[in-house]
């Protein structure tokens, strides 16, 4: 709460002073960041949304900092079980991000993996859908391990990420093959 309302203060600051609004977008999303924390989820949504599109008008939808908001914005989105939308996000982005920064970059690596998580955490997920997150999270485990090394402390998220999708899968091929007995 303390920091929610300094983040909230330096916006008000920035915008009296007439701060270039690259500045103002990079407090919002901080700001849109501690939101999610405090599990103001639709409040995050709506400024990760607005930072979002703020980077697209100013730098378009090939600059990093444009890839990050548009991960944060679907990370958002995914927060609220809005899956549809982010797995739209998701999908719009991961080719440009690896056209742009490359499949090792931490960004792209990042999208792909909050991509299958989406996947894998939709409870309309279909066998594909959950056999696409898992084939994904088994590319980026390797890639985050060899971008970060195996004592990275998100390295082990990414490994349960995985688990959780097999399991995911699993149990999706299990309800299917009984239901269709």
């Amino acid at each position: 709460e303390d920091a929610l309302s300094v983040k909230e203060a330096e916006l008000s600051m920035l915008r009296r002073v007439g701060a270039p609004e690259e500045d103002m977008l990079v407090v919002q999303s901080n700001l849109a960041i501690t939101y999610g924390e405090l599990g103001r989820l639709d409040e995050a949504l709506r400024l990760q949304r607005d930072v979002y599109s703020g980077y697209l008008r100013l730098n378009g939808e090939e600059q990093e900092a444009t890839l990050l908001a548009a991960l944060n914005y679907a990370d958002s989105l995914t927060s609220l079980d809005r899956f549809e939308e982010a797995k739209a996000l998701f999908r719009k982005t991961i080719p440009i991000a690896r056209r742009v920064l490359g499949n090792n970059n931490e960004t792209t690596i990042s999208i792909s993996w909050n991509y299958a998580a989406a996947l894998y955490k939709d409870p309309a997920a279909t066998l594909d859908d959950l056999r696409e997150a898992v084939e994904t999270l088994e590319s980026v485990a390797p890639a985050w391990t060899h971008v970060f090394g195996p004592a990275h402390p998100e390295t082990t998220k990414v490994q349960r990420a995985l688990a959780s999708a097999c399991e995911a899968l699993a149990a999706g091929a299990a309800a299917s093959s009984s239901g269709a007995a």
